[in-house]
């Protein structure tokens, strides 16, 4: 008997993607949503869109008036919460840097 699960992940759903990194952007605390952004402080260190089928995200390298940007497309679950895992290390390393 087989016992193989062909199961297959649930369809990534962009806009509702968005959404779940827009509500953990907020429940950092430290980050503030203003027009195409979220800062720190007075520097915008996070971006959100959505692109076709997937969010694209830009990450300040370090907080800066013209930071430098990583570029990310999440297409999964699976990269949304790896991004979130990153986003929350350089929230803490920033801390750490004041």
């Amino acid at each position: 008997m087989d016992e193989s699960w062909d199961i297959a992940p649930p369809a990534f759903d962009a806009d509702s993607a968005l959404q779940t990194m827009k509500r953990f952007a907020r429940d950092q605390r430290v980050l503030a949503e203003r027009g195409e952004g979220w800062m720190l402080g007075a520097d915008v260190v996070l971006k959100l869109s959505v692109d076709d089928a997937a969010v694209t995200v830009q990450l300040a390298r370090r907080p800066a008036r013209t930071p430098e940007w990583d570029r990310f497309t999440l297409k999964s679950a699976t990269e949304m919460r790896k991004l979130q895992d990153e986003i929350k290390r350089r929230l803490t390393r920033w801390k750490d840097d004041e």
